[in-house]
């Protein structure tokens, strides 16, 4: 009988982080039924709600981000909420006694994996970009695994230490059995008509948004149906803007529960070009327009979609130019059939299908070692 197996996951800040995090827990607890996993994230952000919703046990460290510019003085109370949480991981560590520690990025990664490095714990990082996170490449060092999502990235991180893994999605998008006719039915979509999916994050996207408000006489003159995710943040002013106008092939919405039925429906999807989001693209094998953000870290989004793009895998747009010319290119391509067949295929090329299992594997293996 294999002894219990106890396993610390942290990180988080996003979905991008969250989703990979719980997915390899998951996939932990589908090999090992008797794991006992305890998550470590960053008090007031999105994995203190997430987390325990997916069944998890939950600590928060009040650590947060640095502010730019880096000279400001309220950095020195960043400085030492970033001390006090490693203090506080290092008796998290202690009393919870873990056989190995996962990180998939963020800041509470850096404080909960930085003590467990000084424990002796050995510990595994997961690295969703195609550009590593600060938090990734300052613990690689004393990491004893890197699993990665992209090729290349002996740049970041030491060779010997990668593994290329993929990043774990939601399982729901892959394992949903409805038919575009169901989705379509079930959205209340007209099913003789190509639907196109603006997709902007639970919170949504203001460039993503202004390429639909710029141009509303040519979405309601167009012959395709828009299904449009504003995000939770902007959908009170987009419902203000619209008025009372009611444009019967354009459907608004503020967030979408069931994002495979939304992708299921789709012909053509507008995304930012998280590292989440474009795993799921990959695996689903969906045309996409990737516009990345650029208010992140490193302009990694913008790395992660030229990724794509280079292999004729996706189509890329600046944020900048958004506004001026989505709308335009998405009615373009969802029209184009060959452009959408030749977008799915090649996008289908990268996929890394059963990440969270090769990782969880990792993990137990660390943890036995």
């Amino acid at each position: 009988m294999d002894k219990e197996l106890r396993v610390i996951v942290s990180g988080g800040g996003t979905g991008g982080h969250i989703f990979p995090a719980v997915s390899i827990a998951n996939a932990v607890r589908k090999l090992r039924p008797d794991a006992k996993i305890l998550f470590v994230g960053a008090n007031g952000r999105m994995e203190m709600q997430r987390v325990p919703t997916a069944g998890y046990e939950i600590k928060g460290l009040p650590i947060r981000g640095f502010i730019r510019p880096l000279w400001k003085p309220a950095n020195i109370g960043v400085l030492i909420d970033y001390f006090r949480s490693k203090s506080m991981a290092k008796k998290i560590l202690r009393d919870f006694r873990p056989d190995v520690a996962v990180g998939v990025g963020g800041y509470a990664s850096s404080a909960a994996l930085g003590a467990a490095n000084s424990l002796g714990i050995p510990t595994l990082i997961q690295e969703q970009n195609s550009y590593a996170g600060l938090a990734n490449k300052q613990l690689a060092a004393k990491a004893r695994k890197i699993c990665v999502a992209y090729e290349g990235m002996e740049r970041f991180f030491p060779a010997d230490k990668i593994m290329l893994t993929g990043n774990p999605v939601r399982q729901s998008l892959l394992e949903t059995t409805v038919t575009r006719e169901q989705a379509i039915s079930d959205l209340g979509l007209d099913p003789s008509k190509k639907m196109v999916l603006f997709v902007g994050g639970s919170l949504g996207a203001r460039t993503i948004n202004e390429s639909i408000l710029r141009h509303l006489d040519e979405v309601e003159s167009s012959d395709i149906q828009f299904m449009w995710q504003t995000g939770k943040y902007y959908f009170n002013d987009i419902q203000r803007r619209l008025g009372n106008r009611k444009i019967p092939n354009l459907k608004v919405t503020d967030f979408i529960t069931d994002m495979g039925m939304a992708y299921r429906a789709a012909d053509l999807v507008i995304s930012r070009a998280g590292a989440s989001s474009i795993s799921e693209f990959c695996l689903i094998g969906k045309p996409v327009i990737l516009v990345p953000s650029p208010n992140v870290a490193e302009d990694h989004q913008t790395k992660n979609a030229l990724a794509l793009a280079d292999r004729d895998a996706a189509l890329y747009v600046k944020d900048a130019e958004a506004p001026d010319v989505l709308l335009q290119l998405a009615v373009k391509t969802v029209n184009d059939e060959a452009k959408l067949k030749s977008l799915s295929e090649n996008v289908l090329k990268l996929a890394l299908p059963d990440s969270a299992e090769i990782i969880a594997k990792e993990v137990i293996k660390l943890a036995n070692a």
